[in-house]
């Protein structure tokens, strides 16, 4: 047998969740509460948005704005976009009309979606019952690529939006996954909304490695233990705050829900106290608990898994992508342990991994930070 490694070719998003359409049609792709879809209905779906949006204006490059609740049409109005080459603007739909309109005018949206016509003055809207019309093909349209994946809202430290737009195309391999431990073939949970960054992302991954991708509506902790229990999840993440309500429904009574299907569980997007984590280390075992430190911008991450975090408690772990060094307020390297600002740098030679609409880089020496306040111990 040739011990040749295999370099994963690098497709657009769309071609990958097309052949994987192909190749098992039937197969479910996503379920979000009573609603499921199979690989084939998802493709179909999509395109026929796809040529409603075109319809309405939208063309390549063009921003559109994503204002859905968790369902199955987030991911085909995500996809839809895509597949017109525009760019997908994620946001809450729960936003006040003014801090929409605000969103709106940073991305200068073609199409806004899950608002009521006329609710941005002359911009198309669409409400969240849009139906394109049952007269569109829903077959397969030329392939465009996106110049961008995501353009996803952070308020920053101003409290002021801005947008994150990634550097990077809705492009990749479908082994994209694997660094975050996942399997072709997966049960993935998703249980936090999808206008953030970290849902939209790996769940994304998820459909790439033809993973069933079961989300919640919103999120429950009762209903999040019964899924994993009822569709044998396998990977799924969270934040810390989910975390601490679903261990209050379980600590009663550890043996009342199944999770021996849990293979990988994650978890990021805020600090998480000691005792939560050895909590979870408890109910699903060390080997099987990560986290990961970063943000939307994807300078630089940090990972640590249940067993490197029993040796280092507190830890948020090594930077694994890129670098992150600590310095004190006269912008110098903190010594160990000293609490300081974190700053971080993409690797060297890689491209930029996002641009600012709304807001200016904090920048030290080709170092960028995002507020975050941290330190590091003697063993980096």
């Amino acid at each position: 047998m040739s011990t040749t490694e295999v370099t994963p070719e690098v497709k657009p998003f769309i071609r990958i969740l097309r052949e994987l359409a192909d190749a098992d049609p039937a197969a479910p792709a996503i379920t979000c509460g009573d609603h499921s879809v199979t690989r084939s209905e998802l493709e179909a779906r999509s395109n026929r948005l796809a040529r409603a949006y075109e319809e309405l204006g939208v063309g390549f490059g063009d921003f559109v704005t994503i204002g859905l609740p968790n369902s199955v049409d987030f991911y085909a109005a995500m996809i839809a976009c895509w597949k017109l080459g525009a760019v997908p603007q994620p946001i809450s739909y729960r936003l006040p009309a003014v801090e929409r309109q605000a969103i709106v005018e940073l991305a200068n949206s073609k199409l806004v979606l899950g608002v009521p016509e006329g609710e941005h003055g002359d911009r198309v809207c669409v409400p969240s019952s849009f139906e394109p019309d049952a007269a569109l093909d829903d077959g397969p349209l030329p392939e465009k690529l996106s110049p961008s994946m995501k353009a996803p809202t952070s308020g920053g430290s101003t409290g002021r939006p801005k947008l994150i737009v990634a550097g990077t195309p809705p492009e990749g391999s479908a082994f994209t996954g694997m660094a975050f431990g996942m399997q072709f073939g997966d049960v993935q949970l998703v249980p936090g909304p999808l206008y953030h960054n970290a849902p939209l992302v790996v769940s994304t991954y998820g459909l790439l490695m033809g993973h069933h991708v079961v989300v919640l509506p919103k999120f429950d902790a009762e209903a999040a233990l019964l899924a994993i229990e009822s569709h044998r999840v396998t990977w799924v993440n969270f934040v810390p705050t989910m975390m601490a309500r679903m261990w209050r429904v379980i600590e009663p009574d550890p043996s009342r829900y199944d999770l021996s299907s849990l293979r990988t569980v994650w978890h990021m997007a805020a600090p998480c106290a000691d005792w939560l984590k050895e909590a979870w280390i408890g109910l699903v075992g060390p080997e099987k608990l990560f986290e990961l430190y970063g943000g939307t911008e994807n300078q630089s991450v940090t990972v640590i898994s249940g067993t490197d975090w029993l040796e280092h408690r507190g830890s948020v772990g090594k930077p694994l992508m890129g670098e992150m060094v600590i310095f004190d307020a006269e912008g110098n390297k903190a010594p160990v342990g000293e609490v300081g600002e974190i700053f971080m740098k993409r690797a060297e030679g890689t491209p930029p991994t996002y641009r600012y609409i709304g807001a200016e880089v904090r920048e030290v020496n080709g170092w960028e930070s995002l507020g975050d306040l941290g330190w590091m111990d003697a063993d980096g």
